[in-house]
């Protein structure tokens, strides 16, 4: 399939990197953190019990469903304030997460097909998490990086990708949303007028029939070989500036 594109648009988690063994990861880090500087919060709340009241703080804030930073620092002063800690150190407690979040093993075809494909067209990473592309050391092949938390709405709304566009200076119709969430990523962005790709590593069957993405691919590698291939093809790069967003 044939179709102009003049910039992409990319999702972070499971698309760059698998993100369960990252979050696991940072659980665990979290957890021997808080037996050395908060044993009491520790006791009380083990990585398992940590992670239901998490899933609890954010059902009962759901105008906070863009915002994971938000979600997790309001767990942690729960978990402190319940366990008689001092909130002092929940500050300390979220910067010892978040540096453990950013320590991502990228999908092994992932970085070299980035710089393949960034080459051609403007990239803007565009991500309901909360990534830090400056901290992981990627932030150099992107445009810029759009969060959820930074627009105040999540995929798969249709704002956040019309703002990735126009940041990007470059009309939905042309630009090619990449990403692995069959709702959050394919459906959102096609209903917002982009062009889909479906990253699909685990070979899933695709389950709609009202809509399918306009491509998939096992790897980004697949989508950069796809690019690489398209006939007579004159990415006019926009002017989007070349600074990423934490």
């Amino acid at each position: 399939m044939t179709f102009p594109i003049r910039a992409i648009t990319l999702d972070l988690d499971d698309t760059l990197w698998p993100i369960a063994p990252v979050m696991l990861r940072a659980e665990q880090q979290l957890d021997a953190w808080l037996r050395a500087h908060a044993p009491k919060a520790a006791e009380r709340w083990p990585i398992e019990a940590m992670r239901t009241l998490r899933d609890r703080i954010a059902e009962q804030h759901p105008h906070l469903a863009h915002d994971y930073t938000e979600q997790r620092r309001m767990t942690l002063a729960h978990a402190f304030a319940d366990s008689g800690e001092d909130l002092a150190h929940v500050d300390s407690a979220f910067a010892m997460f978040y540096a453990a979040r950013n320590q991502v093993q990228c999908y092994p075809d992932a970085i070299a097909a980035l710089e393949r494909i960034a080459a051609r067209v403007p990239v803007a990473a565009l991500t309901n998490g909360n990534a830090d592309l400056d901290t992981i050391g990627l932030a150099r092949h992107f445009a810029f990086s759009l969060g959820a938390r930074e627009h105040g709405q999540p995929k798969p709304s249709a704002c956040i990708f019309h703002a990735a566009c126009t940041r990007l200076g470059v009309e939905p119709a042309q630009v090619l949303h990449v990403g692995d969430d069959i709702e959050m990523d394919v459906v959102g962005a096609a209903q917002a007028g982009l062009r889909t790709c479906w990253i699909n590593r685990e070979q899933r069957s695709w389950p709609r029939a009202d809509l399918r993405p306009d491509l998939e691919c096992s790897t980004l590698a697949g989508l950069a070989e796809w690019l690489e291939l398209q006939p007579g093809f004159d990415p006019q790069p926009s002017d989007a500036s070349h600074t990423a967003a934490a």
